[in-house]
């Protein structure tokens, strides 16, 4: 029986994936020649016998004993998520909280006996997708009068248990990860098309949990567009919304959990939208001469009703550091795909929007291709294999000792040349303060008829010891002036613990009250993700 492979409890993926030594010491020459700095040094990965986790405070009972586990690895890989904050505390070996127990049900029975036993026995219960989360918002909670803290895995509920051809749907256990529900979807001709930066490392209930970000740059932005309803358990029992394509009676049920952060109940199953795999594919890649020039293009774009699957703006840090453009110009990479029908026409009229405003368009752009020819050549491809391979690259950075984060955002047309403006100003001005040199990008992630996502790439020499102090610091200033400018503190991120702050400031006191109603009513000992979204 082949040995499965062990995820890093330190970093992104595998513990046999990532930049190798000669690749790690020439990451780092680069960084140390862009900021003028002198050689770095790069911390060993940490090993769990270098770890001094505290003895766990509680047992399993014999009933569960057989699903879960308080192994070192196990305890250390759920108690941190992926953000850069996670990885500086993982190479310091810091885990001063970590969960006692991590619980793998196999089957929604088990799941519902782990949750009566943390109700009873007043445990905080966690509930894990992939670990991705960039916010927090799989820690064990830091306060709370909890005798213990359990994290309760999902990876066992990971099947298509039902696929629905006459209306194009699947039923789904939330547990699954993107790459295997993919390949479940395949046989039928289908995919869920919805593919976040973290799609390798995360589940079907951790998109719907978090109201996550995919692949489309506009029309179906966020997994809430797939979802035809849901089964959850909670402290007080299974909530199931009916299957409909669309319902007006009252506020949905799904919406409630949709974006509830695991607070009120764990999502088990799903019924979702699935789509027909794409035949057809049209892309291109056009330089502006700026940003703000290519968020016009963008706009009339997004306006004109087109819906390409892929509209994402690189402004012209962006666009060098992906290998997509010269450093001088601002690149808009494009794409429309269909499963029905050829897609020049789309093409052709989204061009002629960049060419309306100072985009240099290709030639023969507007030409269908196949798939490979589409999504990974030029600008296209180097943008998009720089995004996937970023992830790889962070624990690489946080080991050399830079301080490197983003923070993403969504803000309306008629308001964004302004707030980009002192998003940059803050953002520089945090950078210079806390770290005395470094850069800040944007690119647009997302795009609506009414406004841009703008997404923000922070990297800066960091001072050892100090690295998370002085993200948080840069964090502060940029968070504290996005809400009074009024975006959102996340588009596609979740709130978590990190962003609870702002988040609090945000959102309407009277949708807090209701939502604290609705905790007490689902949880009533508050045992589920204390401390995020809400305090009980």
């Amino acid at each position: 029986m082949a040995q499965e492979r062990k995820r890093k409890f330190w970093g992104w993926g595998f513990e046999d994936q990532g930049p190798n030594a000669e690749q790690q010491r020439h990451i780092a020459e680069r960084m140390a020649k862009r900021f003028d700095l002198g050689p770095l040094e790069i911390l060993p990965a940490p090993k769990e016998s270098e770890l001094n986790l505290r003895e766990p405070r509680v047992q399993p009972p014999a009933a569960l004993e057989a699903i879960c586990t308080s192994s070192t690895h196990e305890r250390a890989n759920h108690s941190y998520g992926k953000d850069f904050r996670d990885l500086v505390r993982a190479y310091r070996r810091e885990y001063p909280n970590p969960f006692d127990v991590v619980a793998f049900p196999r089957d929604e029975k088990e799941l519902v006996r782990v949750l009566e036993w943390c109700d009873g026995a007043n445990l905080a219960a966690v509930p894990y997708g992939g670990g991705s989360s960039v916010v927090g918002g799989v820690e064990p909670p830091s306060s709370g009068n909890f005798k213990g803290a359990v994290s309760i895995d999902l990876k066992h509920l990971g099947n298509v248990l039902e696929v629905d051809k006459i209306s194009r749907a699947a039923r789904i256990q939330a547990g699954v990860y993107g790459p295997a529900l993919d390949a479940q979807l395949k046989p039928h001709g289908y995919t869920i098309r919805h593919f976040p930066q973290s799609f390798e490392f995360s589940t079907l209930g951790g998109w719907i949990a978090t109201r996550s970000g995919g692949h489309f740059a506009t029309l179906y932005t966020h997994i809430d567009d797939f979802v035809e309803s849901l089964r959850v358990v909670t402290p007080t029992g299974i909530v199931e919304s009916r299957r409909l394509p669309g319902s007006g009676a009252g506020p949905s049920p799904d919406r409630m959990f949709i974006g509830s952060e695991g607070i009120l109940g764990i999502i088990t199953e799903a019924w979702m939208r699935v789509q027909d795999r794409p035949t057809y594919r049209a892309g291109a890649s056009v330089p502006f001469p700026d940003l703000l020039k290519a968020a016009e293009a963008v706009r009339q774009i997004s306006q004109a009703g087109l819906y390409p699957a892929n509209c994402r703006v690189l402004d012209e840090g962006e666009a060098f550091n992906s290998g997509a453009g010269n450093g001088n110009e601002a690149v808009l990479v494009l794409a429309f795909e269909s499963a029905d029908h050829p897609l020049e026409p789309w093409m052709k009229r989204a061009l002629e929007c960049c060419a309306d405003h100072g985009g240099k368009v290709p030639t023969e752009a507007t030409k269908t291709r196949t798939d490979a020819e589409a999504t990974h050549e030029g600008s296209a491809g180097a943008w998009r294999n720089s995004f996937l391979n970023a992830p790889y690259l962070m624990d690489t950075v946080a080991a050399m000792g830079m301080v490197s984060n983003t923070f993403e955002t969504s803000i309306t047309w008629d308001r964004f040349p302004e707030f980009h403006r002192q998003m940059i100003e803050t953002a520089t001005d945090a950078i210079k303060r806390v770290c005395g040199k470094g850069s800040v990008t944007c690119r647009f992630t997302h795009v609506y008829p009414d406004g841009p996502a703008p997404y923000y790439t922070v990297l800066a020499p960091g001072k050892r010891g100090s690295q998370i102090e002085q993200w948080d610091e840069i964090k502060a200033a940029v968070s504290d002036r996005l809400i009074a400018l009024g975006g959102t503190i996340t588009h596609h991120h979740a709130v978590g613990r990190y962003h609870r702050p702002w988040y609090d400031r945000q959102r309407p006191e009277g949708f807090a009250n209701a939502l604290r109603a609705a905790k007490r009513a689902l949880d009533p000992r508050g045992i589920l993700n204390a401390g995020v979204l809400i305090d009980p």
